[in-house]
């Protein structure tokens, strides 16, 4: 008699993907998002990335370079300067392994208030006696 290990009905685990854990793991820091928020509008140079931000440009500095080892920026060295340029392209994996579970598309909200309110009503019921 054979005993069925419980575990191994589970699913496997969908092998990792290191690109995509990079995007991911660079977008969970907000300053990274905030630079990321910053290059939808222009290239910039890596003072003028810095500015805004109330720490060193050396912490700017590693900020761009996991963007960039995420693939989610570019750095082009221009004379002197160094410039950040988004490179949209990095986005597309994660893009597409959200799609795949739907969390981009929109939620209509009036939809959802009006089963939230059928779900409360139906709670709030006392059964007949």
């Amino acid at each position: 008699m054979t005993r069925t290990d419980p575990d191994a009905r589970r699913s496997a685990p969908a092998p990792r993907d290191a690109a995509l854990d990079a995007v991911f793991a660079a977008l969970a820091d907000p300053t990274r998002r905030a630079i990321l928020s910053m290059l939808l509008e222009d290239d910039m140079a890596v003072s003028d990335v810095a500015e805004p931000f109330a720490m060193s440009l050396a912490a700017i500095s590693k900020h761009l370079v996991t963007l960039a080892a995420a693939g989610l920026i570019r750095q082009e060295r221009r004379g002197r300067i160094t410039w950040c340029k988004l490179d949209p392209e990095g986005m597309r994996a994660a893009a597409v392994w959200m799609r795949a579970f739907g969390l981009l598309d929109p939620l209509d909200l009036d939809d959802f208030e009006r089963f939230l309110a059928a779900q409360l009503a139906a709670a709030t019921e006392e059964p007949p006696p």
